[in-house]
């Protein structure tokens, strides 16, 4: 059935439009024909006769499925704004059926008399479909459409006071951007009253304006562990509902909060949880991750996928809305979750895992919407390098030891230790391993170690002074002329790369210096093994150009740095038990909000720079 009238509901969804200076991917917002155009700067779409516009994108279409399935959504309705006679049609799309016209209707759009479409189906809402709209302009004079919003005439189950957390270290202009958004986006937002931001400064150097809406926190530089724990406590003393962790950039669409927030607002599970999806800088329009799954390794879910093709679009949807597996997590770009379902505050990791072990620990009811996205501006190979495969080390392996519902036994710990150890010793990655080894000594020390030095200074310190060749440098002119091959050590020959794994990449094989290539990669290369069967000297440039480094083959090096790595792991294959059980026990005291609370020194607001008096017996130091 489809009414028309001029009623209101409650808007659940609106347009977002491209935005400079985030993304103007423009087929990610709409789809126009040749006889309608955007104009970016006033928010409005102007048609000729015949013109056509059609919403069938990752940021404006509406997962009917996801709102009925976790919402109980009953009623639905499409609000336009505009001018002009149209023809409407609203599409219901579901997996495996036909697609049916919720709508198809000649509509007349009134400057200033917002014209509301009711949409039923005879058997109500599946849990699995998406809806999106289409207008064709009818009139000779045009059109112009100014907004549409999914509206509903449900009742919300609640009234989320939200605060958002943003954890920033250093980088005073991004947060400065990211509050003066805020506040322009609270001056137009009818949600402005249940919505606070505090930011918590870790290099107590952001000079940013406070304000009604906005809250800065000095706070010691313990990363985003201590950050977002700090975020967290401060969102308890406010008597939060809910919490959005989020970048210092929060390169999100703001309307994205909106969304966020009604989803919340409607939840019939009080443990809902948002997880915003993320992509990179370089192609706006292609997901790195919609959520991602951890299972010995991180697994984003869609990378890769081209968010301008709606059938694409259409799956990541239908896949999306599935119960998501326990061990399915969110990344801190953007997390929204309920602050009373919260049993244990961030682990001490720095960063690297945080929010994995976050999400593993509490019974979420973890959700991704579409338009709820964060783009970064940095490159994520170029992340890559000793000192995050030392925090992802750690990480990995505490998440299978401290939680039982990712318990995996020694062989499954073996495994994570050997994939870390071979990824870098075959790509001759030996500043990484001396780094895996640390990481690997800090495990078997136990949480304790974390307890004494959640800022990892120490091994931020030694870890950057090991790191020598494995550093990004200007692009040097050699390193794209040196590259050599040899047709008989190429990694695309079968019999090539099955000698090469027998001889560990050359390693031991004598002489392979004189015979092994030498290659050029691009810095998205790192980490994969493929590519370097057969390589001795490899180059890896990052994806301006504009910065290199180089590794090259050494069986001296390779054993130096292998030994220490092969005793840790023997100790730790031979003590899993009891350092099992050190890492449970010690789990539980560290993700206290106890010690938080005085580890920074929340309840006296000094921002505490004393470490709280954490004992070996309390965290579990290990015997291993």
């Amino acid at each position: 059935m489809t009414d028309q009238g001029t009623q209101q509901g409650t808007v659940l969804q609106g347009l977002i439009w491209p935005e400079a200076g985030l993304c103007t991917e423009r087929d990610l917002y709409m789809r126009l024909s040749d006889r309608a155009a955007m104009s970016q700067r006033d928010h409005e779409i102007y048609f000729l006769k015949g013109g056509q516009a059609s919403f069938n994108t990752y940021y404006n279409l509406f997962n009917v499925g996801k709102w009925s399935k976790n919402c109980n959504l009953r009623t639905l309705s499409l609000a336009l704004e505009g001018e002009g006679t149209f023809e409407l049609i609203v599409f219901l799309v579901q997996p495996e059926r036909s697609w049916e016209r919720l709508a198809n209707e000649v509509v007349t759009l009134t400057p200033g008399r917002p014209l509301s479409v009711r949409l039923d189906t005879p058997h109500g809402f599946d849990s699995r479909g998406v809806a999106f709209f289409e207008l064709r302009a009818l009139d000779d004079a045009g059109g112009r459409l100014r907004a549409a919003s999914w509206q509903t005439a449900d009742a919300p189950a609640r009234t989320p006071e939200l605060m958002l957390s943003i954890t920033t270290f250093r980088r005073e202009a991004a947060v400065a951007r990211t509050v003066a958004r805020f506040e322009a986006f609270l001056s137009r937002s009818a949600l402005a009253d249940h919505l606070h931001l505090t930011v918590v400064d870790n290099g107590q150097s952001a000079a940013i304006p406070v304000s009604d809406h906005v809250t800065l926190v000095p706070n010691e530089n313990l990363g985003g562990s201590g950050g977002f724990a700090r975020g967290l406590l401060e969102a308890q003393n406010r008597g939060a509902s809910h919490c959005l962790f989020m970048d210092d950039d929060a390169a999100v669409h703001m309307e994205a909060i909106e969304r966020t927030w009604m989803f919340l607002a409607y939840a019939t599970d009080p443990k809902t949880a948002v997880a915003g999806a993320v992509s990179n800088a370089q192609h706006r329009w292609q997901l790195w991750e919609n959520g991602a799954l951890f299972d010995k390794v991180c697994q984003p879910q869609h990378i890769g996928l081209d968010l301008r093709d709606f059938g694409q679009v259409l799956q990541l949807e239908f896949d999306s809305t599935a119960t998501q597996p326990h061990n399915f997590y969110g990344g801190w770009w953007y997390f929204a979750f309920p602050v009373a379902e919260v049993t244990h505050m961030p682990f001490p990791f720095f960063v690297r895992g945080d929010d994995v072990s976050f999400s593993l620990v509490h019974d979420f009811n973890i959700v991704t919407l579409p338009g709820v996205i964060s783009y970064q501006d940095e490159d994520f190979s170029v992340k890559e390098s000793p000192l995050t495969v030392y925090l992802d080390l750690r990480s990995h392996m505490a998440h299978h030891l401290a939680l039982s519902s990712m318990e995996i036994g020694r062989k499954g710990l073996a495994g994570i230790m050997l994939r870390f150890y071979l990824r870098s010793l075959l790509s001759c990655h030996y500043e990484t391993l001396e780094a895996v080894a640390l990481a690997l000594e800090d495990v078997q020390a136990g949480p304790g170690y974390f307890a004494g030095n959640a800022d990892v200074a120490a091994r931020r310190k030694q870890i950057g002074a090991l790191t020598v060749a494995e550093r990004w440098k200007p692009e040097e002119s050699e390193a794209a002329q040196r590259g050599r091959g040899r047709g008989w050590l190429s990694p695309h020959r079968r019999l090539s790369r099955a000698f090469m794994k027998i001889t560990l990449n050359g390693h031991l094989l004598p002489g392979f210096r004189l015979i092994g290539n030498r290659i050029v990669l691009p810095a998205a290369a790192r980490g994969q093994i493929r590519p370097i069967w057969g390589a001795m000297d490899i180059a890896y440039v990052s994806i301006d150009g504009k910065r290199s480094y180089t590794v090259r083959h050494s069986k001296r090096r390779a054993v130096q740095v292998s030994l220490p790595i092969l005793r840790s792991m023997w100790r730790i294959w031979r003590g899993y038990d009891g350092l099992r059980e050190t890492w449970r026990s010690g789990y539980e005291t560290l993700t206290a909000r106890q010690f938080w609370q005085a580890r920074l020194g929340a309840e006296t607001g000094q921002g505490a720079q004393a470490e709280a008096p954490v004992s070996a017996a309390a965290t579990g130091e290990s015997a291993a």
